[in-house]
């Protein structure tokens, strides 16, 4: 059921008695398991910023001959990474007879206890689960973005943007492609209808987005078109130039994920066994376990990371926490190390970092304003790794 915008009233916020179930998923395990809403770190700036340093490669021939003299200075430089903290701003307008008609009662049986008896704590809490979810999302899925005015909103880099070292496409890349209304031009594609792909660039296009699984329609020699649902109707794109990789149709073997164990933990991550996170939706789920499977030692007792309680399984690079997130794109397979992932908040003063906020009065209603500005911070890219393209059926 859609929510309302604007005011709530006795005539568009219905009671209805009897136990109240909640509809949608309000779990969030990426933003738990690193602190939540409530931890993580502080800031004092918009624009976040953490350095890194390497070492130089081991030689095992860098011995000095007796009484040599002391060779020349060498430094290591330092590299620095930033992000940005966003915006997330909820307002909640309860009129005050609705709050006092506790007794009103709608639905087809009236004779028994209204299920939510309090109207503005309820509908508070329900913005502090969407901003959570919104806050999950975009610590996944965010695209950066760091405005040079106050025309367009700050975007926090989320993880799978971030990871640029350890990334495995499975897909077939169709890139620089011209749309037009509902059609890309795609020469002499090899595509067909059924397709699945993901876009990696949406160019102007506001009919498409990134990191959603869509389908191929209206195949023609040399154009296609997607849809949203097997066989639906095209999606009208506009113009704009895209990219986008076919998803592989092939169930990942063992070895498929090893080879991106092996690469993370070549680069130095996976370092500490206990934050050591695969972190997929249900069809990558499903993937990993048909591949691991055979293996009857690959799995071990579960484990609590942050709150969070995590499968647990065995592998040649040591265990990794297995992690559901609905929010994860369906093709997306990630390696996450933990340790190395906080939220961060803009400490606003004299209000901390997220807060509930009494707004002025304009009307016989009670107005609460939600308010938070957050940010992620991933460390060292290297410690991550991701593969992308998988196939979304067992």
């Amino acid at each position: 059921m859609a929510g309302i915008v604007g005011q709530g009233t006795t005539f568009d916020l219905p009671n209805y008695v009897g136990e109240l179930f909640a509809a949608s998923p309000e779990d969030t395990p990426l933003l738990s398991a690193i602190g939540g809403l409530t931890g993580g770190k502080e800031a004092n700036t918009p624009i976040i910023e953490w350095s890194g340093y390497d070492l130089r490669d081991p030689d095992e021939n860098r011995q000095h001959v007796e009484g040599d003299a002391a060779p020349d200075g060498e430094e290591r430089v330092r590299f620095n990474v930033d992000n940005v903290v966003e915006i997330h701003q909820e307002t909640v307008d309860v009129s005050y007879t609705k709050q006092a008609a506790v007794g009103l009662r709608n639905g087809q049986n009236i004779d028994g206890v209204n299920a939510v008896t309090a109207e503005m704590p309820w509908q508070v809490l329900q913005s502090i689960k969407q901003v959570a979810r919104d806050v999950e999302a975009s610590f996944i899925r965010g695209q950066y973005a760091k405005p040079s005015d106050n025309t367009t909103p700050r975007k926090t880099r989320g993880i799978l943007q971030a990871i640029a070292t350890n990334v495995v496409n499975l897909g077939e890349a169709h890139n620089g492609l011209s749309a037009a209304t509902t059609v890309i031009t795609d020469t002499a594609t090899t595509l067909a209808n059924d397709d699945k792909v993901v876009f990696t660039d949406v160019g102007g296009s506001t009919g498409i987005k990134l990191n959603t699984v869509y389908y191929i329609v209206g195949k023609a020699t040399n154009a296609v078109s997607v849809a949203s649902s097997k066989g639906g109707s095209a999606l009208t794109i506009g113009t704009a130039t895209v990219s986008f990789y076919k998803l592989a149709t092939t169930a990942p073997a063992k070895a498929t994920y090893d080879e991106l164990f092996q690469q993370v933990w070549d680069n130095g991550g996976i370092a500490e066994s206990e934050t050591a996170t695969i972190m997929v939706g249900s069809s990558q789920k499903l993937n990993l376990s048909n591949a691991y499977s055979d293996g009857i030692n690959n799995r071990v007792p579960d484990r609590n990371v942050g709150g969070v309680n995590f499968e647990t399984i065995v592998t040649d690079f040591g265990k990794f926490n297995v992690a559901l997130n609905r929010w994860m794109p369906a093709d997306a397979f990630t390696i996450l190390s933990l340790e190395h992932l906080n939220p961060v908040f803009l400490n606003i003063p004299g209000k901390g970092h997220f807060f509930q906020d009494e707004l002025a009065k304009v009307g016989a209603s009670d107005r609460q304003m939600l308010y938070g500005e957050i940010g992620l911070e991933y460390g060292n890219e290297k410690a991550h790794g991701v593969i992308r393209g998988l196939p979304t059926t067992r």
